[in-house]
C-alpha cells in the first residue's frame, strides 16, 4: 500500500513539475512542447464536439457540417502553416487559437440543437 501511495505522489509531483515548467519554459523547444499539449487538448475537444453534433443533424445538416469542417481545415492550413524549400512550418499558436474557436462554434451548435432545435443555416460559418 505504501508503494502505491508513493507512486501516486511521484506521478502527482511530476505533473505539477510539468505544469510549472510550462508556466516558464526554459527554451523554445520547452515552449513548443507545452503549446503542443494545449493544441492536442483543443483538437480532442473539437473532435468530441463534432461527434456530439453530427448525430443530432438531419442529412442536409450533416452535409453542411462536413462541408463546413473541410472548409475550416483548409482555412486553418492556409493561415497557420506553409511549405518552403527548407521544410514545412506550422504556427502552433495560430492552429491552437483556430481550433479552439472552431470547437466553440461546434459546441454552440450542440447547445442550440439541444435547446431550440438544430438550425442548418448556422452550420455555414
Amino acid at each position: 500500500m505504501k508503494t502505491v501511495i508513493a507512486a501516486l505522489l511521484l506521478c502527482a509531483s511530476g505533473a505539477a513539475f510539468a505544469n510549472s515548467a510550462c508556466d516558464k519554459p526554459k527554451s523554445d523547444f520547452d515552449g513548443l512542447y507545452c503549446l503542443n499539449k494545449v493544441y492536442q487538448e483543443a483538437d480532442r475537444e473539437l473532435n468530441t464536439n463534432y461527434q456530439a453534433l453530427s448525430p443530432k443533424l438531419d442529412a442536409e445538416g450533416k452535409k453542411a457540417l462536413k462541408s463546413g469542417q473541410l472548409a475550416w481545415i483548409q482555412d486553418r492550413n492556409d493561415n497557420c502553416s506553409r511549405r518552403e524549400a527548407r521544410g514545412f512550418f506550422v504556427n502552433l499558436q495560430c492552429a491552437t487559437d483556430t481550433t479552439i474557436k472552431r470547437s466553440q462554434f461546434l459546441q454552440d451548435r450542440v447547445r442550440e440543437c439541444n435547446s431550440s432545435g438544430c438550425q442548418n443555416s448556422k452550420l455555414k460559418e
